[in-house]
């Protein structure tokens, strides 16, 4: 039987198609419109949208095991709606079209963020506040919100587990993923300014390697939280400073000066329908919870990070190897 892995072109999919390729795995990687993560890579490709129930017809079949990654990652609201019908339709016709196959598990990949983590009275575990109130960002409710649609179809027999992943870093990212921007401007010293703030990071292969864990020795119905290491912005920066040799910016705009100006960010992004270097929903998330609690995981699923520097220096590693690293200006 095979692998089903949606998303499969993204940062986390890269990195899982590859290792479930190394594990002797019969993989099926769906694809919606862009491959170039995946060249060179020897795996069966299907092409469909989550968002077309149609398209997901004959794509799952009895005793797959469905990792379901296909996700729109926001720093900018809905997006017309875009977020809304890929992280809450998409998981919806994604667990109903597995659930009429008969598929054997799904692996459903959430996020931190569909927890309250403006609710710093406690640290943030599976039991935690959830997103939901009107006044938090769109991503974030959207996240809790795949979930519950995830979760009617768990009611009607499908056998899944949910992972909350933190911040993503690490090696093949191939778009690159946001983080991935923010280390190669870090490189080539095109980001003006450090934010204040921090987030948790979690390496991408011990993402990974949770999640093929959670195949088969996670609990039915159960939630994981895949964290790391919470670093602030500025150690981050020494971190690829220690790496690269390239100098990190000096300035660090504290957090009221930033939200100062991004409402005009704000609408300068839905204008030009594209990130700019922050936004107030980007700076909400450097104000968030600190305190990620991974331990369950730990118990459950053998998840064990790794340290933060291994994950930048092989980030470098994999920029160097694909060319992307041209002379640094202003190295020493």
């Amino acid at each position: 039987m095979a692998v089903v892995v949606t998303g499969a072109t993204g940062h986390v999919g890269a990195n899982l198609v590859r290792a479930l390729l190394d594990d002797g795995r019969d993989v099926r990687a769906v694809v919606h419109d862009r491959n170039h993560a995946l060249e060179g890579v020897d795996v069966e490709r299907v092409a469909a949208d989550v968002r077309d129930p149609a398209s997901l017809e004959g794509l799952f079949a009895e005793g797959d095991t469905v990792f379901h990654l296909a996700a729109l990652i926001s720093i900018r609201g809905s997006q017309r709606g875009r977020v809304e019908a890929v992280n809450i339709e998409g998981v919806r016709n994604v667990a109903q079209a597995s659930l009429k196959a008969g598929v054997k598990r799904l692996v459903h990949f959430s996020s931190i963020h569909a927890f309250d983590l403006r609710d710093k009275s406690r640290p943030v575990d599976e039991g935690h506040p959830r997103a939901t109130s009107p006044g938090q960002y769109a991503y974030d409710r959207s996240k809790n919100g795949g979930e519950q649609a995830l979760r009617e179809a768990m009611a009607q027999g499908l056998e899944a587990v949910i992972l909350h992943p933190t911040g993503v870093v690490g090696p093949n990212d191939y778009e690159p993923s946001r983080m991935g921007r923010v280390f190669l401007q870090l490189y080539h010293r095109t980001i003006p300014s450090l934010i204040e703030g921090g987030f948790d990071w979690v390496d991408v292969r011990d993402l990974v390697s949770a999640a093929m864990t959670a195949e088969t020795r996670g609990e039915p119905g159960e939630n994981y939280i895949i964290s790391g290491h919470y670093t602030t912005v500025t150690e981050l920066a020494e971190l690829a400073q220690s790496v690269t040799g390239v100098k990190r910016p000096r300035i660090s705009t504290p957090q009221w000066v930033a939200r100062i100006g991004s409402p005009f960010l704000d609408l300068f992004a839905k204008m030009a329908d594209k990130d700019p270097l922050y936004t107030s929903e980007s700076l909400g998330a450097l104000r968030a919870n600190e305190n990620i609690d991974h331990g369950k995981a730990s118990t459950a699923l053998g998840h064990a990070p790794r340290p933060l520097v291994e994950s930048v220096r092989d980030i470098y590693r994999d920029f160097d190897r694909r060319g992307m690293l041209k002379p640094a200006r202003n190295s020493k």
